[in-house]
């Protein structure tokens, strides 16, 4: 896996800074690993600030690796905001994969910029 995580410890969340790879392996993951690190935090909230490189992962990898991720997500993590920060991904692919989990009882938010995600991580 070609992927690095900070974890930031923001009062009731963990913000987590993704970088690496932009492949469904490595998504898959550091999604794994966000779960695994909350549960040792005892925290269930999360943002995650991604900033993958490479072109954006396809439309059935989106689905494949959010739903398999899906699974297991609760009650270990009951709030997770998303930011793609690489300007090369579109933004539509992040509300389909915000989709998808949610259609897997995931409450999750996908968002254009940290400070937006932020606000509302803290109000969850």
């Amino acid at each position: 896996m070609a992927y690095d995580m900070r974890v930031i410890r923001e009062g009731d969340y963990l913000h987590v800074v993704v970088t690496g790879d932009n492949t469904p392996a490595d998504v898959a993951g550091y999604l794994d690993q966000i779960r695994k690190t909350c549960v040792e935090h005892d925290l269930s909230k999360v943002l995650i600030e991604e900033n993958l490189t490479g072109p954006p992962v396809e439309t059935v990898d989106v689905y494949d690796v959010v739903s398999a991720s899906s699974v297991g997500v609760a009650p270990a993590i009951r709030s997770i905001a998303f930011v793609d920060m690489n300007p090369e991904h579109n933004f539509a692919s992040m509300e389909f994969a915000e989709t998808v989990a949610v259609n897997r009882g995931v409450n999750v938010k996908v968002f254009r910029d940290v400070p937006s995600a932020a606000e509302w991580i803290r109000k969850q």
